[in-house]
């Protein structure tokens, strides 16, 4: 790929890989199934896919002087005061469909504001204190290292549900027909010799 020798053009790919992989693990799911609490903390995977894209919207947005088109479909000031995780779980109004097709508008304007700016772009995160001056360069680093962080943890959560693995869709990047009950039951012995 040779678009990949370019670092911005290296750093927009992995990004938009990161997205793809976290909302393809909701792929077949009901409502029910992608806002279910699966940890002690509530992690859910629509959550987390609401997560990432108020992340998405504030980096590229108001670090660099931008506004969502839309901002009353994102997570408020005043929704955060009332309650710190609000932007970790889908509220009755909204929905999967909802929420992936604005995290989809939201990439679009993350990817704009990606194809605007050169990477030394001056930015400031107005929620980092002390807020010093970032780039975009630094801002993409930021953002990938977070959304591939919780499409990990959605890849968790996805095989805790209904044992789905892999990458995405048919290139699942797991070796066909492995014993895993087998794996399993030789990683447990193994530890079991440390406890």
């Amino acid at each position: 790929m040779a678009e990949l020798d370019d670092p911005k053009a290296a750093l927009h790919h992995y990004l938009r890989a990161s997205r793809d992989d976290l909302v393809s693990k909701l792929d077949g799911l009901t409502e029910r199934e992608v806002r279910l609490p699966r940890t002690a903390t509530g992690n859910n995977l629509l959550g987390i896919v609401k997560h990432c894209l108020n992340v998405e919207a504030g980096y590229f947005g108001p670090t660099f002087g931008r506004r969502f088109p839309t901002p009353e479909e994102l997570v408020t000031d005043e929704a955060f005061d009332e309650d710190p995780q609000a932007d970790w779980y889908a509220r009755e109004d909204e929905t999967k469909d909802g929420l992936i097709d604005l995290y989809r508008r939201v990439g679009a304007f993350a990817d704009e504001t990606i194809a605007q700016l050169p990477l030394d772009a001056p930015g400031q995160v107005p929620w980092w204190q002390p807020g010093g001056p970032v780039t975009l360069h630094r801002i993409i680093i930021h953002v990938i290292t977070d959304v591939a962080r919780h499409a990990g943890h959605a890849d968790i959560l996805r095989e805790q549900h209904d044992n789905a693995v892999g990458w995405q869709g048919d290139n699942g990047n797991i070796p066909d027909g492995y014993d895993w009950p087998a794996y399993v039951a030789k990683l447990t012995k193994l530890a079991d010799r440390f406890g």
